[in-house]
């Protein structure tokens, strides 16, 4: 190949045996990061996902998929209101702050919304949603979320790829 890069592809059919296989062919996919955060039985609480996209323009739906097996599973397959923070490349160190501590809200700049959400301050892209549907998914719950506001900021956004962050360069 001309430019050093081997392109010889691996195939696996998914299933119990090949899930880690599986795993490392759908982590060719770069996604951003993003904090996800709700009102609880226990206060506010966040986690870490890359699993958010856009939906619709008219309306405005959202959706993320919180995994069954997570502690904090319930608390955000129920919600009727959550708040998507899209994470740029500087804050990777929140990320990590929610991927361990659903909690970790202190040493954060954040308020509780008209909803009684927490939102933080700072991210690259903020999205509050109202909850209008979810669905199985397999070993997640997809949940659908109307926005009712959307804030965001220049910047550049924290990547994920391959099981570890990156940053996003434009190559012209």
């Amino acid at each position: 190949m001309p430019d050093g890069i081997e392109r010889i592809m691996q195939s696996v059919t998914p299933g119990p045996e090949t899930t880690r296989e599986f795993r490392d062919a759908l982590g060719r996919f770069a996604t951003g990061v993003c904090v996800i955060t709700t009102d609880s039985e226990i206060g506010p609480l966040g986690i870490t996902a890359n699993s958010f996209a856009s939906v619709s323009l008219d309306p405005p739906l959202v959706l993320w998929a919180p995994a069954k097996f997570s502690r904090r599973y319930k608390a955000f397959a129920e919600t009727l209101h959550f708040a998507i923070h899209v994470v740029a490349e500087d804050q990777q160190a929140l990320c990590h702050r929610f991927a361990k501590d659903g909690t970790a809200f202190d040493g954060t700049d954040w308020h509780l919304n008209d909803r009684k959400v927490p939102v933080l301050e700072g991210c690259l892209a903020r999205f509050e949603c109202d909850t209008v549907a979810t669905h199985d998914g397999g070993d997640h719950r997809i949940v659908v979320g109307r926005v009712t506001r959307a804030s965001w900021r220049a910047g550049a956004p924290l990547v994920f790829s391959q099981g570890d962050y990156g940053r996003f360069t434009n190559p012209a």
